[in-house]
């Protein structure tokens, strides 16, 4: 990689958010700043657990983690309220990153130059414009979703945030980038749940406060959302693609397979085997886990499940070692390999963002099950925009639902017009990534934005 020269007194501050994937995502894009600037210092800023986590492999000498304080009182005891340990960390999460900043500027002897944040710690935004510095939010997540957030108050204004219950099959026309959307699948946040909830508010603020920021790096690629990244650029000042993440610096586990995961996908035919993974996040209800075991089952297909030990328990009384000789049931497996194996035929996924890049990457139509936040909007895109996948009926697992789309998949004409599709769209994100493509040049411009501000 190419490196840059920036003043020497260079000193980038980023803000994660430690809670699913995010801190990896943010850290994995600031080490490949570091890697192109090597006299700049970075400053990433997260949670002593998150930190811990991250730091545990090595990191270029230019980045130095410092811990902020999760926000959980001492002696507290969670109630098992949704979201209560994001909550706790987002109500001390302003000072607590502003004491973390004047840590850091005292031990490099250096200002901070450019803040780069979780787009989510939209507060962010205001600590830069005090700090009159350069603030460069990161989205995690696909322009879909974004633009979603960004204008939320153009939906709730058209749509109305009361009543909306039985309206979730209506179409929607009227948001810039898309020719259409279904209601129901919108995330989370913007029309449906508690939107007084903290997390709810954190999106509505942060959608009204980033066409302020200087650019706008999200985890995608240009040929995803043409429409979409052509309507946001014209809300930013940057809207920048340097993704896919997963082709632009993979995560530095991703390797392992204490499992023997690929051992065994080698005695397998070409695109036979169904995997089965909902991130670290997601777990399907006991009576869905049943269903899906069910069509496994009765399906035949070779499957490989990333299911966690202690909810085997809710299988069917004798799967285990009825499907021995065909499936493979692990704690943890490699996805991206897993996915990548010429054996591996469909993803039944709950289309989280990261999920729904690799299986890009690998050319694995998918079958969605989503659960939250961004996964419904992610499931329309796949099944009704770009044509790489289905929803199981409902949206959720049945045992004649599931059946039905492993069929699809695997028998009808429609599967392999998925599959073909799924290529095209991975030659796409090959394109962006190579040698003067979209994401590689957005990449260029990120760099001149956090390194030189040369804007």
């Amino acid at each position: 990689m190419s490196t840059i020269n920036s003043s020497p007194e260079r000193h980038v501050a980023a803000f994660a958010f430690p809670f699913s994937s995010h801190a990896g995502l943010l850290l994995g894009l600031v080490r490949r700043l570091a890697a192109a600037a090597p006299d700049v210092s970075f400053s990433f800023f997260s949670t002593p657990e998150s930190n811990r986590s991250l730091f545990s492999v090595a990191t270029p000498d230019n980045i130095k983690a410092y811990d902020v304080p999760n926000g959980v009182p001492e002696g507290h005891v969670f109630s098992g309220k949704p979201q209560e340990d994001i909550n706790l960390f987002l109500k001390v999460a302003p000072e607590n990153f502003k004491r973390g900043v004047e840590v850091a500027e005292a031990d490099t002897g250096r200002r901070i130059s450019c803040l780069m944040a979780d787009a989510f710690l939209w507060f962010s935004g205001d600590l830069a414009h005090d700090m009159h510095v350069p603030w460069v939010p990161l989205w995690t997540s696909g322009a879909c979703s974004l633009s979603v957030h960004v204008y939320t108050d153009l939906i709730r204004q058209t749509i109305g945030i009361r009543d909306i219950a039985g309206r979730e099959n209506e179409i929607l026309k009227f948001i810039p980038g898309f020719s259409a959307l279904r209601l129901g699948d919108l995330p989370s946040g913007v029309l449906f749940g508690n939107l007084e909830s903290p997390f709810s508010i954190m999106l509505h603020k942060m959608g009204q406060a980033l066409p302020r920021a200087t650019a706008v790096p999200i985890n995608s690629f240009q040929g995803l959302d043409p429409a979409i990244t052509k309507d946001l650029k014209s809300k930013f000042r940057y809207f920048l693609n340097v993704g896919p993440v997963n082709l632009t610096s993979p995560p530095p586990s991703s390797n392992l397979d204490e499992h023997g995961c690929i051992p065994w996908l080698d005695k397998h035919k070409a695109t036979s085997v169904a995997y089965i993974g909902f991130g670290t996040v997601a777990t399907p209800p006991p009576h869905e886990l049943v269903a899906l075991a069910e069509a496994l089952e009765t399906s035949g297909t070779p499957f490989i499940w990333s299911l966690k030990d202690n909810l085997k328990h809710h299988l069917p009384e004798g799967f285990l070692e009825r499907t021995n000789g065909n499936g493979k049931i692990v704690p943890w497996a490699p996805q991206i390999q897993v996915l990548a194996h010429a054996s591996t035929g469909v993803f039944i996924t709950h289309c989280g963002w990261n999920s729904v890049l690799e299986s890009i990457a690998a050319a694995v139509p998918m079958i969605g099950r989503p659960f939250f936040g961004d996964h419904q909007l992610n499931t329309w895109m796949v099944e009704n925009v770009w044509g790489i996948g289905v929803r199981v009926e409902d949206g959720v697992f049945t045992k004649s639902g599931t059946l039905r789309a492993m069929k699809l998949i695997f028998s009808h004409e429609k599967g392999k017009k998925l599959k073909e599709q799924i290529q095209v769209v991975k030659e796409l994100a090959l394109k962006a990534v190579g040698p003067n493509g979209s994401s590689t040049e957005d990449f260029k411009t990120l760099l001149e934005v956090v390194t030189c501000h040369n804007l």
